[in-house]
This record gives C-alpha cells, structure tokens and sequence, in this order.
C-alpha cells in the first residue's frame, strides 16, 4: 500500500493552526445515528488544508467514545485520520508492537501502519490525560493547535 502521508507530514498537519469558527459550539451538539450519537465539523487550517472533527458517542456507554481529527486528502473525497481519542470501552491491540491493553487510549496515524495496509491511525498510545469526552476534546484541541474563539465555550457534552 502506498503512503499517503510520511510522519513528518503528518506532524506539520497536526501542528497547523487550524482555526474554529466562532459558533463552533453550536455546530457540534451530538445527534442520534443508527445506534449513537455523532457530529462533524469542517474546520480549514491557516495553509489551506481541510480539516474535519467527528464525534462520536454510545447511547449506551459513556466511555464508548471517539473524537477525530482528519484531514481531507488533497484532489479526494477520502479522509485522513491524524489522531484519535477513545474512550475506555474496548481493548486495543498495536499489532506490530504485540502490546494489547484495555484503558482510554490515542491513535496516532503513522507511516509503519500505513505501510503493512493497516488503517493509518491504527497505533494507539494508553493515556491518563482524559476520563470522559470532555477531557478527550480538551486532550485534542491542545495537541492539535485548534483556535478557538475568545468567547467560545469549551465543553461539548
């Protein structure tokens, strides 16, 4: 399989400013979809890269979720997934590493996992920094150099 994007590539993506627009808020109130709750929201980054941010929810489990930045691949409709906050709710296993753990956790796209043909945002690092959606949203708008409105609120849920 091809790369799309190299690790440096993907490090330039995931520090490009990318700005949020000031009703933000607003335009990510999760919705009912086929068994949970989800929301995306086009943001554009200052060098003219397209991000989108999805949020997802179970109805059921508070701890089943995932926030995601991914980039729009230049002349595609397909989605890049740079980075990946999940909740507690499933065990993960880094198929090339042969570690398996069960805790909240990131996926992080690399070129090792795109290059065995495995999704790009297959690794994924256990993490203490969040406990709910809102840490992991937090979690993501500081890794992610997202811009946030001065008056903007910054819970989601």
């Amino acid at each position: 399989m091809a790369i799309i994007y190299s690790d440096h590539e993907i490090d330039l993506l995931v520090d490009e400013c990318k700005i949020l627009p000031s009703d933000w808020y607003s335009r990510t109130r999760l919705r009912p979809k086929r068994g949970h709750l989800e929301r995306h929201l086009d943001v554009a980054g200052s060098s003219a890269d397209q991000f989108r941010l999805i949020f997802r929810q179970s109805m059921e489990n508070p701890l089943d979720f995932s926030i995601i930045l991914a980039v729009r691949v230049p002349q595609s409709s397909r989605l890049f997934r740079l980075r990946r906050y999940n909740g507690k709710s499933h065990e993960h296993t880094n198929h090339i590493e042969g570690v398996t753990f069960y805790d909240f956790h990131i996926h992080f796209a690399t070129e090792r996992y795109q290059e065995i043909g495995a999704r790009e945002d297959t690794f994924a690092a256990p993490t203490d920094r969040y406990s709910d959606i809102d840490g992991a949203l937090a979690c993501l708008i500081a890794d992610a150099n997202l811009d946030m409105p001065p008056d903007s609120q910054r819970a989601l849920f």
